[in-house]
């Protein structure tokens, strides 16, 4: 009898939890079970091992009972990235690596029949949980996936495109023999160094669309949801795919953040890192695809886009469901995927940037082509969005379509570079004088910090109480006209932004 261990990671959610595949092999009837809560996926692991180390000239201890557990028992485990370690499990318990020399290594990798190593989802991810551990452990990874996780300050990582390229790293030493050269497949992997300043489309292809373009440099300061109204071409998608770019570059840690839900989803570009993504689902995307789900849970668009934008064109074309989901973490910026047999937790602080017409047919206000809506019809469309939902949307912004003539004569307007640096600058008053953007401010927070001098606490006393509002339409455009005295380097908040906070806070045009 013999018995092996090999550590991996399983992951649950963003958690990468530690997973010790042991392979014990005993005399008796040959068979290869597998147990430890697997999917399908890990159980059809057998074939793959089975098939990788036979064509890679190594031997299959055919004649044994091979029991394969994969620890803890009642963690799941998903996917094809046990398949690396438990084939080096049989190959250490049947003796033809060195066992002992495997401590200090984590692995993960899918094989194929012919022993080739290939890419898994999440590595960056274990590397973070592994990072956080304070461990000192070695990683070794496919090729694509080794580079994701050598992003991670500080990790080890190694990348091997071949079975054998991990085997003979792992051979036995024996006495007097002089050390193996690394096969030419096993290489240490390092975090190339890369530009910090991210590529995205420029604002200044917009002409015209001042009111929204200053709009979009309000929430891109505060960190606000965005709701834009206007008839068809207007260019609400325009702006959208352009206010991205207003952002302030990502940090380090933001980028490991929004990097590891991509790389958890399948969706990780290195051409990508450092670039806050930019979501755009269609609109017959369901709640599940929304906010993630499935078994096992994976992250949904608002966690894909986190530290992003999440753009929802043709809002009310939405199903109500995949909506009303949008509600609770548009406030906690978190989304909690609950099931039966498991439970995960997902990141989801996005920027919302929604967009819609007026009406059905979209020229409600137009100038240049008469509505043909009646009232119930324009009613019943705008009521697709609830209230609870049109309330949670910081600045409510109508983007009038621009006559033939205006568009061609209209001037390049400011670049995004011009407008990002301003916005930058006042997010970093923001945080400095409070650790969080405006949009996050919460209870005596709102108090404590926007400063609002007497005037404007009256002005703003006297409509909300003509207009109607809420308590939290109230409290969204004291931090939305935080923001404004932000960008105009006020220490106050005053009457003027107040004022101006007040017109994006206009309910849906009927």
């Amino acid at each position: 009898m013999s018995l092996s261990l090999v550590q991996s990671r399983a992951l649950l959610g963003l958690d990468a939890a530690a997973v010790t595949v042991e392979v014990h092999l005993a005399n008796g009837l040959p068979s290869f079970t597998l147990v430890g809560l697997a999917d399908v996926e890990v159980k059809e692991a057998r074939e793959r091992v089975r098939s990788a180390i036979q064509n890679s000239g190594l031997e299959f201890p055919n004649n044994k009972r091979i029991t394969v557990n994969l620890a803890p028992a009642d963690l799941p485990k998903d996917s094809g990235r046990f398949d690396l370690p438990i084939a080096l499990g049989i190959l250490a318990a049947s003796g033809q690596i060195d066992a002992a020399r495997l401590a200090g290594y984590e692995f993960a990798g899918e094989l194929s029949l012919s022993g080739e190593l290939r890419p898994v989802r999440g590595a960056l991810a274990m590397s973070l949980a592994l990072h956080a551990s304070r461990v000192v452990t070695q990683l070794v990874l496919p090729p694509g996936s080794a580079e994701e996780a050598a992003l991670v300050p500080l990790a080890q990582v190694y990348s091997a495109r071949h079975l054998l390229d991990v085997v003979q790293h792992f051979l036995p030493i024996e006495a007097d023999a002089p050390p193996a050269e690394p096969a030419p497949g096993w290489s240490r992997v390092t975090a190339a160094p890369r530009c910090e300043l991210a590529r995205y489309l420029d604002l200044a292809d917009v002409k015209g669309q001042l009111g929204a373009k200053r709009a979009l440099e309000i929430a891109a300061a505060g960190g606000h949801s965005l709701l834009l109204t206007g008839p068809p071409g207007s260019g609400k998608s325009m702006l959208a795919h352009r206010f991205a770019g207003l952002l302030p570059a990502m940090t380090t840690e933001e980028a490991l953040q929004s990097a590891a839900v991509a790389s958890l989803g399948g969706r990780f570009s290195l051409d990508k890192w450092a670039q806050r993504p930019t979501c755009n689902p269609h609109h017959t995307a369901s709640a599940v695809a929304l906010v993630g789900g499935g078994s096992p849970p994976r992250p949904g668009e608002i966690s894909l886009a986190h530290h992003g934008v999440l753009f929802l064109d043709e809002l009310p074309e939405f199903p109500r469901a995949a909506l009303e989901a949008l509600r609770e973490p548009l406030e906690s910026g978190v989304i909690t995927i609950s099931r039966a047999a498991r439970r995960a937790e997902f990141p989801a602080r996005f920027q919302l940037v929604g967009a819609m017409n007026p009406c059905p047919c979209g020229y409600l206000g137009a100038k240049q082509k008469a509505c043909r809506c009646t009232p119930d019809q324009v009613a019943r469309y705008q009521s697709k969005l609830s209230g609870p939902l049109v309330d949670r949307i910081d600045l409510h912004v109508e983007v009038p379509a621009l006559p033939a003539g205006d568009l061609l004569q209209a001037s390049i307007g400011e670049s995004t570079a011009d407008i990002r640096a301003r916005c930058t600058a006042a997010r970093e008053r923001a945080m400095a004088r409070q650790g969080k953007t405006n949009h996050a401010l919460q209870g005596q927070e709102i108090d404590q910090h926007v400063l609002l001098d007497e005037a404007a606490a009256k002005f703003l006393n006297i409509a909300a109480a003509r207009l109607g509002w809420s308590a939290r339409s109230t409290h969204r455009a004291l931090k939305v006209a935080r923001t404004i005295a932000d960008l105009a380097g006020a220490r106050t908040t005053q009457v003027t932004h107040v004022a101006e906070a007040m017109q994006y806070r206009r309910a849906l045009r009927t």
